[in-house]
């Protein structure tokens, strides 16, 4: 079982291993690559490994619990999210886990040339990105994250905000099994704000699905975020 991939060996075919974000990273890599273009480095968990924390946490089914109640009524979308983060962010780490992504970390920072390589931590999703539905804004992201013990705690709520108040009100809508999908981590070199600069760019608004700009002007724009958001 293979828990972290580098993001040179993912593609657009690796989507339901990595997410849609690392497997975008992945093909930017290794298309633009051999343009000359820089692509910061990292890596990503697979879904295996989220799937490995909830089986050896035995969550699935207090998550399918609650799930339940949420959609009988019985419990409130608030309520509900509260209760499976929590779940989630008490849980401890599969045997060989956290080595296998601390190990990533390090050989990222020896590939650099740093020790306690600063890294943006950002949640891939398996069902995000895709032709009929936008997962944009629903997880975490976390910038500036240094060291082991920081690195494992923000992988940990990135595995926890797959079950977001506005994730899980989704996937209902659009008719998402919320225990089908997967949250892969993306973890990847920060790039130095006064040699370079990052952004994202959206071609559809990510609520209605329009695809003109005078659309989503009527209809308002995405939020800002800081150095803990909701990942885009």
């Amino acid at each position: 079982m293979e828990w972290v991939v580098d993001f040179k060996d993912v593609g657009l075919n690796d989507i339901a291993r990595v997410g849609g974000k690392n497997a975008s990273l992945g093909e930017l890599i290794r298309s633009l690559g051999p343009m000359g273009i820089r692509v910061p480095p990292g890596f990503a968990t697979t879904a295996d490994a989220f799937r490995s924390f909830i089986n050896h946490n035995r969550l699935r089914q207090p998550l399918e619990n609650n799930l339940a109640r949420y959609k009988s009524g019985q419990q409130t979308l608030t309520n509900t999210g509260r209760i499976l983060r929590g779940l989630m962010l008490k849980g401890t780490w599969p045997p060989g886990l956290a080595e296998a992504v601390v190990d990533s970390y390090n050989q990222l920072g020896r590939e650099v040339g740093r020790r306690a390589l600063d890294v943006a931590v950002r949640s891939s999703a398996t069902a995000e990105d895709l032709p009929d539905a936008s997962f944009a804004g629903q997880h975490e992201s976390f910038l500036n994250i240094r060291g082991e013990a920081e690195l494992l705690d923000a992988v940990r709520r990135c595995f926890a905000s797959l079950f977001t108040d506005r994730a899980i009100r989704y996937r209902e809508e659009k008719g998402f099994d919320h225990l089908r999908v997967a949250l892969s981590v993306g973890v990847q070199r920060m790039v130095r704000s006064d040699r370079a600069g990052a952004g994202v760019m959206f071609s559809l608004h990510t609520d209605t699905g329009f695809p003109r700009g005078g659309d989503q002007l009527r209809l308002g724009s995405g939020r800002k975020h800081g150095s803990r958001s909701r990942d885009a």
